[in-house]
């Protein structure tokens, strides 16, 4: 029998499930969890800078880096069937603090070999009103 990749774009739900993984990860502090989620190619571009894969894993070093998160005004944009762009703000609290904060985030996912991974993200801040 030969194996016949997914050739269909994915739906929202299908992407956003695979983001909240990436979210879970932070609250849970599981590196392992972030890393087979990210590309061995990631790159993220965030108010600090650059960041690659193992910048991104390595923020676990200490402890989660989130305490809880919501994620909303969610889109999906499908480049190819293989290749789309999440987008969307979160809205997360950081542990010990007692405000939210808040960043809207494009997040590009890839199907490589069957299996999706998160290549690209930018973070970018929501400014208090």
């Amino acid at each position: 029998m030969q194996h016949v990749e997914n050739t269909s774009p994915p739906t929202i739900d299908e992407i956003l499930s695979l983001e909240k993984q990436v979210w879970a990860a932070l609250v849970d502090g599981n590196a392992a969890a972030d890393r087979a989620l990210l590309s061995a190619d990631f790159l993220g571009v965030y108010p600090t800078g650059f960041a690659n894969r193992d910048d991104h894993v390595g923020q676990f070093a200490d402890a989660p880096t989130m305490s809880d998160y919501k994620l909303s005004e969610t889109r999906l944009r499908v480049l190819t069937p293989d290749i789309v762009l999440l987008t969307y703000r979160a809205d997360y609290q950081r542990p010990g603090a007692e405000g939210w904060e808040a960043m809207l985030i494009s997040s590009l996912w890839e199907r490589r070999h069957d299996v999706w991974v998160n290549s690209f993200s930018q973070d970018t801040p929501v400014e208090s009103s």
